[in-house]
């Protein structure tokens, strides 16, 4: 009995000693250790650089006429990335919403491949400079329904060329390739305000891709008019604003081939056999935008307006005309900053007819009439 006692003090003391040791032990979560594993052992999957857009629901009974309805929005100034279109509650003579709520996107699209991330056995400067679309160019996804800006032009005032024009932008509701849409409905359609147009009247667009951080837009034909330098570069503009826009990004370079293939000039004018920039927002773009109550709405007595300018002294003055009484209202607003692109926004009351609103801007040089914007509205 003695010899089988003789080792309970060892084998206490170790007892204990390990007790110890194991209470020291924290454990911890090994869960993020074996993802990053498993992680690491996949191949990687390439992924299309496109924003998909997910469905926007319609506004109350209008109906979609083709792939497209045409419409304005009171949101977003150059940069159409930030959301479709705003609020409003007037209503055109044609039934069709002024605006909706905004669409609810996806999250933005994953960064452009880099040499990092491109094949091996591909040449990322000699793709880069291939204008030709490639089997591996991304087309853009379908959707059932997106709101996509929309670019015309509208004559500037106060200038001495008759020729002279900038950017106004209408919202349109699509269905299908939102960009490629967008393209064709400023190709082949006219735009519900009489003042502004397009020059690309007889273009036929095939199709838009994506490869290698150039956007593509490719056609079946291309306008075959010559315009004099200016307004050839602001309607060139005219094509990249539209579809920067419809793709909700204002930074990638657009490439314009037809069939296939780069074209030197166009419009006679711009160089085409390299890719093409965004200039900036002041350069092209109409100073002041009436962007509610759209062309054509039906109002109640009571009226806001909503526009975006950039405005000396942030200055905008507006005229409002009773077409068949002359009866005029005549005043100004501010907008939120001066000398940038930014909101304005005045209420009247008018009695019923047909109203035209003028909002437009005053040379702080000689007092002329520099940039306008008008639209039609009926009163009940």
């Amino acid at each position: 009995m003695n010899d089988q006692n003789s080792n309970e003090p060892f084998d206490e003391l170790m007892r204990r000693a390990l007790r110890s040791e194991a209470d020291r032990v924290e454990p911890a979560d090994a869960l993020p250790e074996i993802r990053a594993r498993a992680h690491a052992q996949r191949r990687p999957v390439a992924r299309r650089p496109w924003l998909l857009t997910a469905g926007l629901a319609a506004v109350g009974t209008a109906a979609v006429v083709g792939a497209f309805t045409v419409f304005n929005g009171n949101d977003n100034i150059a940069n159409d990335g930030d959301a479709v279109a705003g609020p409003g509650t007037t209503t055109s003579a044609s039934g069709v919403p002024q605006s909706q709520t905004p669409s609810v996107l996806s999250p933005a699209p994953s960064p452009v491949p880099t040499a990092a991330t491109l094949p091996p056995t591909k040449s990322t400067s000699a793709a880069v400079k291939t204008v030709q679309p490639t089997d591996s160019s991304a087309p853009e996804q379908s959707v059932r329904s997106a709101v996509v800006p929309v670019y015309w032009l509208g004559q500037q005032v106060g200038v001495p060329k008759k020729s002279a024009a900038k950017l106004y932008r209408t919202w349109a509701k699509v269905s299908g390739r939102p960009a490629e849409e967008a393209v064709r409905i400023m190709t082949t359609k006219q735009p519900e305000d009489p003042d502004y147009y397009s020059v690309w009247r007889g273009a036929a667009v095939n199709r838009v891709t994506r490869s290698d951080g150039v956007v593509t837009v490719d056609f079946k034909q291309l306008p075959k008019t010559d315009l004099d330098p200016d307004l050839a570069r602001v309607a060139t503009q005219q094509l990249i604003y539209t579809v920067q826009g419809a793709l909700q990004d204002d930074t990638t370079s657009i490439q314009v081939t037809q069939a296939g293939r780069a074209v030197q000039k166009l419009f006679g004018q711009v160089d085409t056999s390299t890719p093409l920039t965004r200039a900036q927002a002041t350069d092209v773009q109409a100073l002041v935008w009436i962007t509610s109550p759209s062309e054509g709405a039906v109002t109640g007595s009571k009226v806001t307006v909503e526009g975006t300018a950039s405005a000396f002294e942030a200055t905008v003055n507006y005229q409002l005309t009773n077409l068949k009484t002359r009866e005029t209202k005549k005043s100004f607003t501010n907008t939120t900053e001066g000398q940038k692109f930014s909101p304005f926004a005045f209420s009247v009351v008018l009695t019923p007819g047909q109203w035209q609103i003028e909002a437009y801007l005053i040379s702080d040089a000689d007092g002329s009439v520099t940039n306008t914007d008008s639209k039609t509205i009926l009163v009940k």
